[in-house]
């Protein structure tokens, strides 16, 4: 099983720059896509649902502003828009199929980089999702959550550390909420379980030349239960093109969907 995820900012973008097809060219199984900035009517048919994928849609009330989907291989079980917080719901920030016993959810969580109000609707985000976590990992399915958590975990994450301890995505309320994720309820990093190294980022600014020098932040995730989390067996960070100012993750399971 192989589980793309990638924050596009704006399908329709994206994919004028070439997104679609290497998506397709990777083959994959699932592929979550985050800040789609579109409306189903707003795309194509080969958008809706490029060749042999199925496409969900939860976008946002509001045009050209956020809003996630997911491409996949087979039909599922169930889908399920939203958190049911509908001062959420209408931002589109959560959507999840599921396949047997297995859960795949695309989430974009809140920036916070527009100042202190919309930190705050960031810190409300992430109080009001945890217990949404706690009953994934109770209710014994097993879940890969996909997407731009808009949080840079350790140092590593990030290139230049020192200087933005001050930085959204980067606070010590953030961080220490990530670890509880990990560390008090048992998901898996599954891109940091399989790969220890420095340097690996999902995310530039879109000045400085930072891309092509590097000066990045890993905040696109797959975050997993232990069970599926222990049959991934490959992860990479594609950055050979740029379709968006985030880099796709591309993880590979040992699993049949």
């Amino acid at each position: 099983m192989r589980i793309i995820t990638c924050n596009v900012n704006g399908l329709r973008a994206a994919d004028r720059k070439g997104f679609t097809a290497w998506m397709l060219r990777q083959k994959p199984d699932l592929a979550c896509l985050q800040e789609i900035k579109a409306q189903e009517s707003d795309l194509t048919r080969d958008q809706l649902a490029p060749r042999g994928l199925h496409g969900f849609f939860h976008p946002a009330q509001k045009r050209g502003y956020s809003g996630v989907a997911i491409y996949a291989r087979k039909e599922p079980g169930n889908v399920t828009l939203g958190l049911g917080i509908p001062e959420i719901d209408v931002q589109g920030r959560f959507l999840q199929l599921d396949f047997g016993a297995l859960s795949v959810v695309s989430l974009y969580m809140p920036s916070g980089t527009m100042g202190d109000e919309a930190q705050q609707r960031k810190y409300a985000f992430m109080d009001r999702f945890m217990p949404r976590l706690e009953e994934m990992r109770r209710c014994g399915r097993e879940f890969v959550i996909c997407g731009d958590w808009n949080i840079a975990h350790r140092e590593i994450d990030v290139k230049n550390w020192k200087t933005n301890q001050d930085t959204t995505g980067f606070l010590p309320r953030e961080r220490e909420w990530l670890t509880r994720v990990f560390e008090e309820h048992g998901f898996v990093d599954v891109f940091r379980a399989l790969d220890p190294s420095p340097d690996r980022f999902t995310w530039w600014v879109q000045w400085a030349n930072a891309r092509q020098r590097n000066i990045g932040w890993r905040i696109d995730y797959q975050v997993a239960t232990p069970g599926i989390a222990q049959k991934a067996t490959k992860a990479s960070i594609y950055t050979q093109e740029n379709f968006s100012d985030h880099a796709p993750v591309v993880v590979d399971y040992d699993y049949v969907l």
